[in-house]
């Protein structure tokens, strides 16, 4: 029994540094995650607040800018943990560098994701409010993030879409120019005159402050229709006018060309009834 209990003492003696030791290391790893922690949200929303005031800072690049000191933080954070307990940072290196082979290898999608973000970011063929579509996606960027672009569509749906997905894609952006042309087509009887339809639709565009006089608007016969002689408006107007301005014109020409004495026809067709014979 004395032998047992004096095993007991030497081991209680053994040990008992170790745990206070490592206690005192776990105790403190856990303070400096939670101070490396808050450092991080702090200056993360300092950033942003700084990048905010900046009006000649594009708004693409703001969230990034917040999210990248905030990440910086986190992974010194993390490296002073690890030094806590004895791992050398020539070691972090090294783990970090297998960890991120095998982590790349399983998550091929998402470093195209952040590769792709990247080159959102840096060649910008959009930027935070411009109306874009790629494929089949299309709406108002909202904000460019380093995995995921997300838009609002013209109708209010939210959508996250994948940044390689937008990368991959040939990418329309209707927001970029200053200004647009604009064309779109009215059709009048075979029995009109094209003459002064012509007259009253360039007049319909002369009148309209919106519309750009250089390039000066034009009007021309693109197809003799099936129902219909086709006479294309065209005209360039500001990017911001480009709906209202279609809208009006549209409404518009249907006067114009009534008021003139000529008519928009319907498709029709004219039936031949031949009798048979005998």
């Amino acid at each position: 029994m004395d032998v047992t209990a004096k095993q007991v003492q030497e081991l209680y003696e053994q040990l008992m540094p170790m745990v206070l030791d490592y206690g005192e290391n776990i105790v403190s790893a856990i303070l400096i995650l939670i101070v490396g922690y808050w450092v991080a949200n702090r200056l993360s929303g300092g950033m942003r607040r700084l990048v905010d005031r900046q009006k000649r800072l594009d708004a693409t690049v703001k969230p990034l800018l917040a999210n990248l000191v905030k990440y910086t933080v986190i992974a010194i954070t993390v490296i002073a943990v690890l030094n806590r307990f004895g791992v050398q940072t020539a070691s972090i290196i090294a783990v970090v560098g297998a960890a991120g082979l095998a982590i790349g290898l399983a998550l091929q999608g998402t470093l195209q994701n952040i590769a792709a973000g990247i080159m959102l970011l840096g060649l910008r063929p959009f930027k935070v409010g411009e109306y874009i579509q790629a494929g089949s996606l299309g709406g108002t960027v909202e904000e460019i993030g380093l995995f995921t672009t997300t838009m609002t569509t013209a109708d209010g749906v939210y959508i996250s879409a994948p940044n390689s997905s937008l990368w991959n894609q040939a990418i329309t952006n209707y927001s970029r120019n200053a200004t647009r042309r604009l064309d779109f087509e009215v059709g009048i009887s075979y029995d009109d005159d094209i003459a002064k339809a012509q007259a009253a639709l360039m007049s319909l565009m002369q009148s309209d402050p919106r519309i750009k006089p250089d390039p000066a608007p034009m009007t021309m016969v693109t197809a003799l229709a099936d129902s219909s002689v086709n006479i294309n408006m065209r005209c360039w107007i500001s990017t911001a006018d480009f709906w209202a301005v279609k809208w009006d014109m549209q409404k518009g020409a249907k006067k114009a060309v009534e008021d003139v004495g000529c008519t928009i026809p319907f498709p029709q067709r004219d039936l031949h009834m031949i009798e048979a014979k005998g």
